[in-house]
């Protein structure tokens, strides 16, 4: 079979690059295809999950389809993120209108982080309309469980999509692509690396410097990032915020030094930081349960 082999990709924008129509361009590029793009939403992410969607109006998605596919013609089409009930007709009009020889569809329901992406009712435009027009349906079961990749879904709809451009058949197309994606590294488009290595220099950065700062702002400044994104990674890998995990280390080494010196509590007080020693008592017993003295009889060797 004789056809143009650019690929159009419809879906929402990822600027993390792990999934949506950055990663799908970079994908069908890896595969040695060629991409082009209608964009739905246009979201505020990172690799820690989507902040805010900005679903594009059906007339801004039916004069993106319109330009390429009067100047393209792309005969595969695949589709992922749809938010809008009107953008899904009006996707199902112009499809219905082009036909294109294929087009593939991954439900895109949830992210990778488990946010819920999709309404019930835009769901169901998509089953009556779109669904019925489709060569390839991946379905949840076509996804392994792990390694689970961000974007996997994008890129096994995208590798199908790329075979299925070459002319080969529905059967040929989904083996080669399963096989495809079994010999990209586990890690591949993996972003939550950068939440690791951060989390690791935010923890390097409270032990170098609980004892003189205890303000979220000064380790966002020396890590290059702001407060708000610090939060984020560390409550996406600890469920802890910033600030949680440097009073716990102050705490922690409070509690050392009461039970293993006998440092008066006004110095202990002076050396990590506290304006008095009733304002040092005052944080451990919130944190502890205990004042100071309390918890030294305690627990005092």
């Amino acid at each position: 079979m004789n056809m143009n082999k650019t690929i159009l990709t419809i879906t929402g924008s990822d600027g993390s690059g792990g999934s949506g129509v950055q990663a799908d361009i970079r994908f069908i590029g890896k595969l040695g295809g060629t991409a082009a793009s209608v964009v739905t939403s246009i979201t505020v992410q990172n690799t820690l999950g989507i902040q805010l969607f900005h679903d594009l109006p059906a007339a801004v998605v039916r004069q993106q389809m319109e330009a390429i596919v009067n100047d393209l013609q792309p005969q595969v089409v695949k589709i992922g993120l749809v938010r809008r009930t009107d953008v899904v007709e009006t996707l199902a009009e112009l499809l219905q209108k082009h036909r294109p020889h294929h087009i593939i569809y991954a439900p895109v329901l949830q992210s990778t982080k488990g946010e819920q992406l999709v309404s019930p009712t835009v769901y169901e435009a998509i089953q009556r309309l779109l669904v019925p027009l489709c060569t390839v349906v991946l379905e949840p079961s076509d996804l392994p469980t792990t390694p689970r990749r961000h974007g996997h879904a994008n890129q096994l709809a995208s590798a199908v999509a790329y075979y299925l451009s070459l002319g080969e058949t529905t059967e040929q197309a989904l083996l080669h692509a399963r096989t495809f994606l079994r010999q990209l590294p586990a890690d591949y488009t993996d972003g939550n690396n950068r939440s690791k290595e951060l989390y690791n220099q935010f923890l390097d950065a409270v032990e170098r410097y609980f004892n003189r700062y205890a303000d979220v702002s000064f380790y966002a400044e020396q890590l290059n990032v702001s407060p708000r994104y610090l939060g984020q990674v560390t409550r996406r890998i600890a469920d802890r915020s910033p600030k949680a995990i440097i009073d716990g280390r102050i705490t922690t080494e409070i509690a050392s030094l009461l039970t293993t010196t006998n440092r008066p509590l006004k110095d202990i007080a002076g050396s990590l930081g506290f304006s008095s020693q009733a304002h040092l008592s005052r944080f451990f017993k919130q944190r502890k349960g205990l004042s100071p003295t309390e918890y030294q009889q305690k627990h005092r060797l």
